[in-house]
Order: structure tokens, then sequence, then C-alpha cells
């Protein structure tokens, strides 16, 4: 229809993992602009309260709870569904960097990070798409990537190896759940200038991060510059596209 808005989540609720700060909360208050209902999940309540006081919708709700306890996701997801109704959309944005190489990579580390950016995600998704939680017309599903799913970096063995599983998985899951009308899809971003990245910064020299950042032809980008393509594809009006990486990185990847 011509008239139809490009994004309009009137009416959706979608829930955000990791939107205490950075990508997530950029996604959840870009949601929030376009009337989402947004379910906000993180660690730290207070600074969910931070975000849900930038939104610019007062329909949310804030849920504390840690990622690592994979075993709490399936039954708080379901309590939601009961409390607040059909869910239309969800998005892993949750995730954690560290910037190690290969001969100081353990297993307590790299399991950590398996546990966040991919297995949570993973069975949030599960969760999400159960019949009794997902609406009944279908919905959509995100998952935050990076480009070092596509790249190589010296540093980044772990990070990268997460982010490539949740890359790979997302064909998949769009495949399996086209037939109820649920897209899937991954947003890769590069450099975005978050607290996240900050403390991963922190282990580089100031030449080894101007070098870095002399690599984006239209500069580093801002979590914002995220949010807005990723309410995109979630959007439902983007019912045609699943199975895609979108990557969002000022030109990075192109040359």
């Amino acid at each position: 229809m011509l008239n139809e808005p490009l994004v309009d989540f009137q009416g959706k609720k979608v829930l955000i993992t990791g939107a205490s700060s950075g990508i997530g909360q950029a996604i959840a208050l870009a949601l929030g602009r376009h009337g989402a209902f947004t379910i906000l999940v993180g660690r730290s309540e207070t600074r969910l309260a931070q975000t849900a006081e930038k939104l610019a919708s007062g329909a949310f709700r804030i849920v504390r709870h840690d990622l690592n306890d994979l075993q709490g996701i399936m039954p708080l997801i379901r309590s939601l569904a009961r409390d607040v109704g059909p869910l239309y959309g969800f998005c892993h944005s949750a995730g954690i960097v560290e910037t190690q190489p290969l001969s100081s990579v353990g297993l307590e580390g790299l399991e950590a990070l398996w546990r966040v950016n991919f297995m949570a995600g993973l069975e949030a998704a599960r969760a999400v798409c159960r019949r009794d939680v997902i609406e009944d017309g279908g919905g959509s599903v995100l998952f935050v990537s990076s480009i070092y799913a596509r790249i190589g970096m010296p540093g980044q063995i772990s990070y990268s190896a997460t982010k490539g599983a949740v890359t790979s998985v997302v064909r998949t899951l769009a495949m399996e759940l086209a037939r109820r009308k649920i897209c899937v899809n991954s947003i890769s971003p590069g450099l975005v200038e978050t607290d996240m990245i900050s403390r991963s910064f922190a282990k580089l020299s100031a030449e080894q991060i101007d070098a870095l950042k002399a690599e984006y032809p239209l500069g580093t980008g801002r979590p914002e510059d995220v949010g807005r393509a990723a309410a995109f594809l979630l959007a439902p009006q983007s019912r045609w596209i699943t199975g895609i990486d979108l990557v969002v990185d000022g030109g990075y990847t192109a040359k």
C-alpha cells in the first residue's frame, strides 16, 4: 500500500536483551519511537530504568535477568507472554567482547562468551517462537552479530567464533520458521563507539586505536546508526526479508 509507513510497531511487543546500554539501548529507543511495547532485558535494573526514561513511548516492561542463567530464560519469557500478551518480536543484542591472542584464550573465558553471545540468544529465540508466546500471524527475530563474523581480526578469536555461529544459525532458523511466517535475520555492525568497545580499547595503544578508526571510510558508528537499521529489519513491513545478515559498518568491509 502506498500510504503504509516504512516502519510501524503499533500494537507490537518486542523483547530486547542487552537493553541497558549501547546498541541494545539504541534498538529499544528506535522501536519505542515507532510505537513498540518494549520489553527491556538486562542485568541492571537501574540501567534499564535509565533506558526506559529515554523511551518515546510509555509502553515498556523492565525485566532484570542474567543471561548466564540459561535455564531461566524459557520460563521467564513464557511468563511474560502470559502477563503482557503474545510477543511479535525479539532482538538479541546482549554480548561480551574479549580482546585476547590465541595464547591467552582460556576455556572458562570462551565458555562465558558462548553462553551470552550465542546460547542465550538461541534459547530466547526458542522461547519467543513457541506457539503460546508469539503472535498467531508470525513475527520477527533479530540477532546482533558483528563484521568479525566475516573478517579476520587479531585478538578476537573467541568473539569472532560466537558471532560466526550467530550469522550461520540465522540462515537455518530462517528456513525452519518460514512456514510459520517468522522472519529471522542478523545485523553486523562495525566499530560502534559504546562502553563495551571502550573497555576493549583499554588493551590497545592510542596508535592502534587511531589506526583502527582510520579504516572506516565513513568514520566510526554510533549506536543509533545500528538502532535504525535494526528497527527496519524487525518491522512488520519487512515481512519479505529473512535469512540475511545486514552489514552496518560505514564501508569497512566494502574495501
